[in-house]
């Protein structure tokens, strides 16, 4: 990065730049030299590398939009394996995801920032009845980053080309189109990494016409380390690089329905997602020690009494299923039991009434976990008026 600022990089860029000389050019308009062109573009990516520090964005690159051939076959090898769990994102339509012009015929280039949210996200100490949230989900992760690729966005356009910010979003995987950058690497874990930040990085890019000059991938892998793998508490990193959504804990915390018996015990704390793989990346851990401050934590007991309108606001940032707080009301049930503290059995035993049949499953679950005279007297009079089959097999099985 040259030691121009921002401001310097702004008026020579407006000199450079000129709406009266750029491009697109109309039909009848005599089109710049290659050279021209090129010295143009040279200087506009001068001018985005000086936007992107401004907005502390922890990496940049550009890279060619040609089709993600081999993330489209590793998708479609998931979905045939059923790892998917039935999410959305860029499963649903890999043949779109993996191929830019066939949302943006015009697409030349890719620009992809990746943004750090550690330290600010620091890490939770939860005490009684308190839950986690994993580092990326403490506030919007995308928020600082998506501001830049706006400006980014914005600066493309004042040159006369198209461009489109896509910042987790289904229309890119934006994990291959970090690598091809070479904002990262591919990490064993499905994470991208680079060597200061590791794992603690969010990815968008900004899709262009402009044929800026790209970056090469960067050359480094994993190598023989492995720690994400053994460091899933649920083995859901089933080969080098390979996930199997059905067991991944961040996947189950914000999918709709039952949380498999045997998975939750592993669910732990957890009300949204799962840092376990990352805290086991070498490369993220100088950034770990330092990302100290208490944050993180949720009082489940207020999270299980709070309105549907509070719950979302709150968590507004958070994917949820149909926007249905009832989601992280169950991973909270499932929190509660895990922790066992008999001073949540009244917050819990009220979920046994609740309208929704998955939240009392997991009531009878997390009471179950909890015990004492006071949980059992509650499961049993739940079983007395309980009708549907999955709610009364979950209240036989949790009773003393």
């Amino acid at each position: 990065m040259a030691t121009n600022t921002i401001a310097e990089y702004r008026m020579t860029f407006s000199i450079t730049c000129d709406p009266r000389v750029r491009l697109p050019l109309g039909r009848d308009t005599p089109a710049e030299v290659p050279e021209q062109y090129h010295r143009r573009m040279q200087e506009l990516r001068r001018h985005i590398d000086a936007i992107a520090e401004s907005h502390h964005l922890a990496a940049i690159g550009v890279a060619a939009v040609t089709a993600f051939v081999e993330t489209r076959q590793a998708i479609e090898e998931r979905l045939e394996a059923g790892f998917d769990a039935g999410l959305t994102f860029t499963f649903t339509a890999p043949e779109t995801s993996t191929d830019l012009r066939r949302s943006f015929p015009w697409a030349e280039r890719l620009v992809v920032a990746s943004r750090t949210y550690l330290p600010a996200a620091g890490a939770p100490r939860p005490g009684p009845d308190q839950g986690v949230v994993a580092r990326f989900a403490v506030d919007d992760p995308y928020a600082p980053l998506r501001a830049g690729l706006e400006e980014i966005g914005e600066s493309l356009i004042s040159a006369g080309h198209r461009a489109v910010v896509l910042a987790d979003d289904n229309r890119l995987v934006d994990r291959a189109a970090a690598v091809r950058a070479g904002v990262g690497w591919a990490g064993k874990s499905t994470m991208v990494l680079d060597p200061r930040h590791g794992p603690w990085i969010v990815l968008g890019s900004v899709v262009t016409d402009a044929k800026l000059p790209v970056d090469e991938p960067m050359i480094r892998t994993c190598g023989t380390c492995d720690a994400c793998i053994p460091a899933c508490p649920t083995g859901a990193i089933v080969g080098p690089g390979v996930l199997d959504a059905r067991r991944c804990l961040a996947a189950i915390a914000q999918s709709p329905g039952t949380i498999p018996t045997e998975l939750r015990q592993a669910m732990g704390l957890r009300i949204y997602g799962c840092d376990d793989c990352l805290d086991a990346c070498p490369p993220g851990a100088q950034l770990l020690e330092i990302s100290t401050d208490a944050r993180g934590s949720v009082d489940l007991v207020e999270l299980l009494g709070a309105a549907d309108e509070d719950v979302r606001l709150r968590f507004s940032h958070f994917y949820l299923p149909k926007n249905d707080p009832d989601v992280l009301r169950r991973n909270a049930l499932v929190a509660l039991g895990n922790q066992g503290d008999a001073g949540s059995v009244g917050a819990v035993s009220g979920y046994l009434t609740h309208p929704n049949p998955v939240l009392r499953a997991h009531a009878a679950w997390a009471l179950g976990r909890i015990g004492g005279r006071r949980a059992s007297a509650a499961l049993r009079t739940a079983l007395g008026r309980e009708t549907a089959r999955e709610v009364i097999d979950e209240l036989i099985a949790a009773s003393p």
